[in-house]
């Protein structure tokens, strides 16, 4: 259950808010997206130095029509992939790897990659360029030359979708996904650009093979427990299926199609294969903790989970030269938007507030998830939002910026430099 404290709300007036704009944002979703059907349901959690000063939830949990509850479950998807990057993070803190290793040292199925260089699209594909060693700084940057079938762009996007790699739940274990992706090319040599991909699902590989635990059991230990991050892992507890909303697809210019009814749903079935790039399930309680201890730099409550400077390198640019997405991405689709904002392990984050057309401060940082899922945490300002939907892809609306644009409206007390 979503504990109550996380969910009380601080006086917002007092943490810098004006109270009648925060109010705004209800309208917005209950009139603007809700009401009408674009989507089925929503929540917001929005914070302030950790404080909740507004929360809000709208909709039904199901299409036949069961109130919305403050615990529902959610598909966080690409939202998980935040979690596995901190905790490959971990592990380079014990000295267990570092980020310029080859991956094939842990990893020996992904060893001698070579490029895609063009033909047609049987497998195995021939011929191929070589190319030099991916390394985890490549995984944790999505300039791995790896791919999801979802971009739908060449024969390898191809490829992808034949093997089920982008939802493979159920249908690999993860020796058998990393032995298939092996036998695959990549779309361009290591470290040359960037491309929205599988490569945090390589990564828990890697977190499983180095700890010796399945990937949920790692988080549990060292990441869910220590922040009492107690609704969010990768299988439902017996008993929680009624917690589960169903899921919806856009269809434009009609109603969202139900896609996944939730007291049904195949993720109701253990999962196979713990997927590091979008296969949690979780409460929005839930990571409005993880955000608050990002936003706490590690630490949240006394359990520190990752090291200040470690953080701060993961939220640091890592794409060439700094430049931003809109400069090096090679993806049709990513959760993040492109001009003003850079990348780095496992986080985009704003390099040119600007550029992106939107109130921001630079140095903030977010990720998204492919069911229109959010979250973004701004250390300049003190401010973490987490938004809970389920409408599949995240591409269908602009309510992530429009949610950022109603809640820097209406803070009143900035800390930014003038």
């Amino acid at each position: 259950m979503a504990r109550g404290s996380d969910l009380a709300l601080a006086d917002s007036a007092a943490l810098g808010f004006d109270p009648a704009r925060l109010a705004r944002i209800d309208a917005f979703l209950r009139e603007g997206y809700v009401a009408n059907g674009k989507l089925p349901c929503a929540q917001i959690l929005v914070a302030r130095d950790g404080q909740p000063v507004h929360f809000g939830q709208f909709g039904t949990l199901r299409a036949d029509g069961t109130a919305m509850r403050e615990d529902a479950l959610f598909r966080i998807a690409s939202m998980t992939k935040p979690v596995t990057s901190v905790a490959f993070m971990q592990l380079v803190e014990k000295a267990k790897v570092a980020l310029d290793d080859p991956v094939s040292r842990v990893l020996p199925e992904l060893a001698g990659l070579g490029v895609y260089a063009g033909g047609g699209g049987a497998v195995p594909f021939a011929p191929v360029t070589p190319a030099r060693p991916l390394r985890f700084v490549d995984l944790l940057t999505h300039m791995s030359g790896l791919t999801y079938g979802l971009q739908n762009r060449t024969s390898v996007d191809a490829a992808y979708r034949e093997r089920e790699f982008d939802f493979g739940r159920e249908h690999h274990s993860s020796d058998e996904y990393v032995e298939k992706l092996g036998k695959l090319p990549l779309e361009f040599e290591p470290g040359t650009g960037w491309n929205y991909s599988v490569a945090t699902d390589v990564l828990g590989v890697a977190v499983e093979r180095l700890s010796g635990m399945r990937l949920g059991e790692y988080f549990r230990e060292h990441i869910f427990g220590p922040l009492g991050m107690v609704d969010t892992g990768f299988d439902i507890a017996a008993g929680q299926a009624d917690r589960l909303a169903d899921a919806w697809g856009y269809q434009p210019g009609q109603a969202p199609k139900l896609v996944d009814r939730g007291v049904d749903s195949k993720l109701l079935a253990p999962a196979r294969f713990h997927s590091g790039g979008g296969g949690l399930i979780g409460t929005i309680a839930d990571y409005h903790r993880f955000c608050a201890m990002l936003l706490g730099k590690g630490e949240l409550d006394g359990a520190r989970i990752i090291a200040p400077k470690t953080l701060e390198l993961m939220t640091s640019n890592f794409l060439p030269g700094g430049a931003d997405l809109a400069s090096v991405s090679r993806s049709l689709f990513s959760e993040s938007t492109s001009a003003g904002s850079g990348f780095g392990l496992g986080f985009a984050m704003v390099i040119d507030p600007a550029r992106t057309l939107m109130a921001a401060s630079e140095g903030e940082f977010y990720w998204g998830g492919a069911y229109s899922t959010a979250f973004f945490v701004d250390p300049v300002e003190g401010i973490t939002m987490v938004f809970m939907t389920q409408l599949y892809p995240s591409s269908a609306y602009p309510v992530r910026r429009q949610l950022k644009t109603l809640i820097y409206s209406a803070l009143m007390d900035s800390r930014a430099r003038a």
